[in-house]
């Protein structure tokens, strides 16, 4: 005779292991937004961001999944320089929500 499963303790455990994994997950983007110096930015500046990041195109998501990688190869600095030059300029010249030239592809 087979023994009878614990569905109980099973979904006690299944969600126990999703509580861990998602605190887990929000402890590693505190983490990151500290090693990108992104915590130098308000938190409006920050959601506004992030926001604008969901939102954006394709290509503009491909180009900065690229610069991420650069960034945990170890050759991150430049993008670290890039992210503060970034948020200083749209504190200095507005929104900031234009990009450059060369974040476009253009000439």
């Amino acid at each position: 005779m087979r023994k009878p499963r614990d569905f109980d303790a099973e979904l006690q455990a299944l969600t126990d292991k999703a509580k861990a994994l998602k605190t887990k997950k929000q402890g590693q983007l505190g983490e990151l937004v500290s090693a990108t110096g992104a915590d130098a930015l308000s938190i409006e500046q920050l959601a506004g961001a992030l926001l604008q990041a969901v939102g954006a195109d394709a290509a503009r998501k491909e180009a900065w999944r690229k610069s991420g990688a650069a960034f945990f190869r170890g050759s991150g600095t430049g993008a670290r320089q890039g992210a503060r030059r970034n948020a200083s300029s749209a504190s200095a010249g507005g929104s900031g929500a234009e990009p450059r030239a060369s974040e476009t592809g253009a000439a």
